[in-house]
Parts: C-alpha cells; sequence; structure tokens
C-alpha cells in the first residue's frame, strides 16, 4: 500500500493528516525518509514521529446573531440554529458556535462531555438551519445521548433535492464513510458505518422536489451524501454535485436543507415533546421561485 493509505489505517488518522506527516519528513522506512506516496514493503522497520498534540479548544462566550431559544427550562434548551454557526468549537473553525452564543446569552449547559461540546448530544452542519437540543443538566446530558444513541429521537428534515425521486417515497440504505480523496466529504461506501434515510416527496416542481426525512441513523452529512449518491442532490450544495446554475437562480449559497421537527422524551417525566422550526428566508424564497416556476 502507499505510506499515505496504509499509515492512516494503521494510526487511524485521515489521509491528508499523515500526508503532512510524510511532508516533514517523519515516516522512515529501514531508515530512509520516505513521501506519502511511496510503498510500505512487508517486513521493513517503520519508523513515525507524530506531531505534537493539538491545544484543547475552548468556548468563547460571543453573541450569535440569529439564534433562536424556543424552549427553555431546567434540563433542557432547545434553539433555532441559523446559517453559518458551527454548534461547538473545533480546530480550524473561528466561527460563531451554539455554546457560545448560549454562554454569551447567559444560559447554563450541562458540564458532561468534552470541555468545547459540554451539553451537545447532536449536531448541525455549520450550512444547515433548523431545530436542536442542548442538556442543561447532567441527567438530560444522559437521557438524551441515550436516545439519540438508542435512535427513540424522531428526526426530521426538509430538503429540496433536484429532480424527482423515483419511487417518491422510500428508504436510503447504504453505509457512509469518509471520502477516500477528500477529507472534508463522506460518500457511500462498503467500508463505511450503517445510514438510513426515509424520504417521502411532498411538493414536485419544475427542476426540484421539495421532500420530507426522517433520519434513522446521524452520521456526518448523511441526508446530503445520500441523495447526492441517488443523482438528486440538495439543491445548492454544490460540494456533493448540486447544479450551481439552478442554486444561483433560486439565490440559495448553501444546500437547501433545513431541520424542521425534533421529537423525544423529555428526559425530566419521560412525555413527548416536540419542537418546529420556520424556513429562515433564503430557504423560503428559493422554494417561492419554485413555486411560482410550476
Amino acid at each position: 500500500m502507499r505510506v499515505d493509505a496504509g499509515l492512516a489505517k494503521l494510526l487511524g488518522l485521515s489521509r491528508t493528516a499523515v500526508a503532512a506527516i510524510a511532508d516533514a519528513d517523519d515516516v522512515l522506512i529501514d531508515g530512509r525518509v520516505v513521501g506519502k506516496s511511496d510503498r510500505l514493503t512487508a517486513g521493513a522497520m517503520l519508523e513515525i514521529t507524530l506531531p505534537a498534540p493539538p491545544q484543547p479548544v475552548t468556548v468563547q462566550a460571543i453573541p450569535v446573531e440569529g439564534l433562536v431559544v424556543i424552549h427553555e427550562d431546567d434540563d433542557i434548551i432547545v434553539v433555532d440554529k441559523p446559517v453559518g454557526v458551527a454548534v461547538h468549537p473545533s480546530p480550524g473553525w473561528t466561527g460563531p458556535t451554539v455554546v457560545g452564543g448560549l454562554a454569551a446569552a447567559g444560559h447554563r449547559i450541562a458540564t458532561s462531555g468534552a470541555a468545547e461540546r459540554q451539553g451537545v448530544v447532536h449536531r448541525l452542519d455549520v450550512g444547515t438551519t433548523g431545530v436542536m437540543v442542548v442538556a442543561k443538566s447532567e441527567s438530560a446530558y444522559s437521557a438524551l445521548k441515550h436516545a439519540f444513541k438508542e435512535r427513540t429521537v424522531d428526526k426530521v428534515y426538509h430538503a429540496i433535492v433536484q429532480g424527482h425521486p423515483d419511487p417518491i417515497k422510500g428508504t436510503i440504505d447504504a453505509p457512509i464513510d469518509r471520502h477516500p480523496k477528500h477529507d472534508y466529504k463522506f460518500a457511500v461506501m462498503n467500508s463505511g458505518k450503517p445510514s438510513i434515510t426515509h424520504y417521502e416527496v411532498i411538493e414536485a416542481f419544475r427542476a426540484a422536489s421539495l421532500v420530507e426525512v426522517h433520519l434513522e441513523t446521524g452520521r456526518t452529512h448523511q441526508i446530503r451524501v445520500h441523495f447526492s449518491a441517488l443523482h438528486h442532490p440538495c439543491v445548492g450544495d454544490l460540494t456533493y454535485g448540486a447544479d450551481p446554475t439552478l442554486a444561483k437562480r433560486l439565490g440559495v449559497s448553501r444546500q437547501w436543507l433545513h431541520a424542521r421537527q425534533l421529537g423525544f422524551h423529555h428526559p425530566a417525566d419521560g412525555q413527548w415533546v416536540t419542537f418546529t422550526s420556520e424556513y429562515p428566508d433564503d430557504l423560503a424564497s428559493a422554494l417561492e421561485k419554485l413555486r411560482d416556476e410550476g
């Protein structure tokens, strides 16, 4: 195998990370520096010098414009996340975050979880808007993490996808793994984790369809990857093959994907609760343009 592919499997790192180690002359085979495209040889002595671990990411309490609290009680905070906001800090991300926005607004959240992800029980992509829940109490954190793991949470998304899915109601059952060539993307791969998406077309237009999606699993980019694999990418999702001309015509600069509704058993009393988010202006405007076109 190539050095980058083999070491990525051996170390559990991305190929990009391994390539950086090789580019720094920190991979040796039998005492000789090798590059990322060189080949690993059976029986050879392999030496790798790993870089220093990254500094821990801290939460900065910075107000987030457009972050709306839909519901709050002693155990949970339900928010409507705007576009361009990450859920929590991560290496390389310098923009606004949900946890930072809540901290700036004086909201207390659970201390369970990694320091930068305290209270976070699920995530939405930076470019995806909509409803999500954050745990305030430690008991709520444990209960909600368990609920998401056991798939007892009802996660409903609305998406506008290109073309017309056939059948108009169905299930996409295809494993997802990190893309073999691009670390920032994911793809349907036999080596991936089980991923199941249920969908139904609720409105059809000339060039696209509005679909309601129920996620059974919650893989990164799952809806985007699954519909791209069907050759019906989310409108505006240029990363996964959407038509830039259609996106420009509809005035969308990100994927048309919205976390519409979230239902779960409340961690305090077990009662089923449901929260809904309205479409933000950019998505609502694109939808109206499609309706006007017929």
